[in-house]
């Protein structure tokens, strides 16, 4: 299967006791992610997070699933299609 882009949208629920957890899982990934960019909301004690990944469909899937185990935390992602796609040009 190729591997695809991916974007993920993380919400971080009370981002000071769930943080630590996400951090996990995201170092767990680490090799897949092209890019991470966060964002704190200190007046609201959440966190939102945007990540890139490259990665087959069924890997990505799974990480989305282990940063949903995270309590506090909600994730998605969209594929965005093929990291090299075949254009038929050498």
């Amino acid at each position: 299967m190729a591997e695809s882009i991916h974007v993920f949208g993380i919400l971080v629920e009370q981002r000071a006791v769930h943080g630590p957890d996400v951090q996990e899982v995201l170092t767990r990934y680490g090799s897949s992610i092209l890019s991470r960019n966060g964002i704190p909301d200190p007046s609201k004690s959440r966190g939102v997070i945007t990540v890139t990944v490259q990665a087959e469909p069924d890997h990505a899937a799974k990480f989305r699933d282990d940063l949903r185990r995270v309590d506090g935390v909600h994730a998605d992602f969209v594929n965005l299609g093929e990291a090299f796609p075949n254009t038929g040009s050498c």
